[in-house]
């Protein structure tokens, strides 16, 4: 009877120890498993190609991500402060003026801290840090205007307008951050010749010879084409738009890890990473998602 108790004791004790270790076993996965981060992006390219850098990062990290991509201007920072998005690629100038409604500011240290303090007292989010990439507003000559008239900076642009042809996209000229601010900070642009033209055409009216000047961004993928350069905005009449995420401030409260997670991919963008990267989207006709995935793998491992 002793023999026959102390076996029932010693399977008893054993099954309690497997139960145990169960549990043990079940607590150390939940504790050790990542959520899912919901990451977003504007509804254009460079915006799509960010989003998905970001996303791959956190997925090699170990979390889970849900992409929630194309997103209008008008909503995906509200999308931020809602929780509808954890976070997404966003440009210090268009915080400081779209979102803040402040005045301009023009280095990137003092867009950054203004957008970083009042980001986080208003809305608690938190802009990681920025990059070297600047997507401003320029303006795009071609190199043969350039070279024969001697046009590098806007300055110069200014004194030489009347021997140029400019590609206008209407809105350009009447925005308070557009030909307004550039007459105020450098004079009056008495062009040659000015048309109207939609946005998409404006690269093949400058080759066409048509034009020889138009609005663009600083990191347009058709700018690694060697007959446009960008005019230098000597004066600096537009602020800095430099890259970095916003992140939801809770997100990186339960999940510190982000921070480093992100920072590491927005640390490799500069302007000519940005310009190569688009050109694959827009020219060659890749997929964003290729272009992202081909350029993580190849900067930090597979």
């Amino acid at each position: 009877m002793k023999k026959k108790l102390m076996a029932l004791s010693l399977i008893t004790l054993s099954v309690v120890a497997i139960i145990f270790s169960g549990c043990g076993s079940t607590v150390s996965n939940s504790a050790n498993s990542k959520p899912t981060i919901k990451v977003g992006s504007k509804n254009f390219t460079e915006s799509l190609i960010l989003g998905e850098l970001y996303s791959e990062a956190l997925e090699h990290a170990g979390y889970k991500v849900d992409r929630k991509f194309n997103l209008g201007d008008a909503i995906v920072h509200t999308s931020l402060v809602n929780g509808q998005i954890d976070l997404y690629p966003e440009y210090t100038g268009t915080g400081l003026l779209s979102i803040l409604k402040e005045q301009p500011k023009y280095t990137s240290k003092e867009v950054y801290d203004e957008v970083a303090s009042k980001y986080k007292e208003k809305y608690k989010l938190i802009w990681l840090d920025p990059s070297a990439a600047n997507d401003s507003q320029g303006l795009v000559i071609t190199k043969k205007a350039s070279d024969e008239y001697n046009i590098h900076t806007i300055s110069d642009l200014q004194k030489n307008a009347s021997k140029i042809r400019f590609a206008s996209q209407g809105e350009f000229d009447k925005r308070s951050d557009g030909l307004p601010s550039l007459t105020k900070i450098y004079g009056q642009f008495n062009f040659k010749d000015e048309k109207l033209y939609d946005n998409g055409l404006k690269y093949d009216v400058l080759k066409n010879d048509k034009a020889d000047l138009a609005v663009a961004y600083t990191t347009e993928g058709q700018l690694t084409d060697s007959q446009f350069v960008v005019l230098e905005d000597d004066k600096h009449a537009w602020p800095p738009y430099n890259v970095a995420p916003v992140v939801r401030q809770d997100i990186l409260t339960k999940n510190p890890d982000v921070k480093a997670i992100l920072n590491k991919v927005t640390a490799k963008l500069d302007n000519k990473t940005l310009i190569k990267l688009n050109a694959e989207v827009d020219i060659d006709k890749k997929e964003y998602k290729a272009v992202a995935k081909e350029f993580y793998d190849k900067e930090f491992g597979k």
